[in-house]
């Protein structure tokens, strides 16, 4: 099976899958080392460690860049956070058109207005329309150029402070209009509205989680209730932050590298994630020998 294939037989299993957020091709390399089933390019994630803030600052073509990377470093399928889709379903068009030709194994669009906000930044989080977005739906699925890539529908609708009625008229929509599988997030730090809409959508199709301010909740509750998918969404970029702000400070501390070894990852650790052997391997198959 191709990437799409395996990425789709994940989404719809009905043994719950969890997977990792990565934001450069070295990083995804971790996530599929760890043993995760695929990769979350998270927009977050990548937008952070380009120096540009999560608010459609970066293109979607510097974004693409990234994600083109990612994959390529992976055997595992990657989805992609595709945010409010750049733009108008043209955008939308463009954009997955690249993302199969890439061999990438699907795409998530939230709801809210371009461009978009983090979801946790305080303030007003303004949603579009929803027969704008069941065009976004539509025309994502008609640029696909692989049968199985997968379309998921996020609905930012509980983060702009509706309910969780309203939150059902819309993924019910967008279910209608061809999504793959709806993202319902949230940003309270309780799964109770989760729960709750897991419970009223019955299984009509696959369900998406990114359960980073309900992070205590247990992983099988929320399968439990029907959710298909945990993302971890922006853990290894938060995780490389922390270690470089420590080893940084340390670093000028003691301006000294010296002292800093037992705390970072050796060259060879390097060398080894990044298969360098392959080259020395590639070199005595391609090189002639005069």
């Amino acid at each position: 099976m191709d990437k799409c294939q395996r990425f789709r037989a994940l989404l719809n299993s009905t043994q719950a899958e969890m997977i990792l957020e990565a934001h450069n091709g070295m990083s995804a390399k971790i996530v599929e080392q760890a043993g995760f089933p695929a990769v979350w390019a998270s927009g977050l994630s990548i937008s952070s460690s380009l120096g540009l803030r999560d608010c459609n600052e970066a293109s979607w073509s510097q974004i693409l860049d990234i994600a083109e990377f990612i994959n390529d470093s992976v055997d595992v399928p990657v989805l992609f956070d595709g945010d409010s889709g750049f733009g108008n379903f043209n955008n939308v068009r463009h954009v997955v058109k690249k993302l199969s030709q890439y061999g990438i194994a699907g795409i998530s669009l939230e709801d809210k207005v371009y461009p978009k906000m983090n979801s946790f930044i305080k303030g007003a989080h303004s949603l579009v329309s929803i027969e704008e977005f069941e065009g976004k739906i539509k025309a994502a699925q008609d640029a696909k150029q692989n049968s199985d890539f997968s379309v998921i529908a996020r609905t930012e609708t509980l983060i702009a402070g509706l309910s969780v009625d309203e939150a059902l008229r819309r993924a019910e929509r967008y279910h209608l209009a061809g999504a793959d599988a709806i993202f319902i997030h949230s940003k309270k730090s309780d799964a109770t509205e989760i729960l709750e809409f897991a419970k009223l959508w019955e299984k009509r199709c696959p369900l998406v989680v990114a359960p980073t301010t309900y992070a205590d909740i247990p992983p099988e509750t929320l399968y439990q209730a029907g959710i298909n998918v945990y993302i971890c969404a922006n853990h290894l970029m938060r995780a490389s932050l922390k270690a470089m702000q420590l080893a940084a400070n340390k670093i000028y501390k003691a301006r000294s590298i010296g002292h800093i070894n037992s705390d970072i990852a050796t060259l060879s650790e390097v060398f080894n994630l990044l298969d360098y052997s392959e080259l020395k391997d590639a070199e005595q198959a391609y090189t002639p020998i005069i």
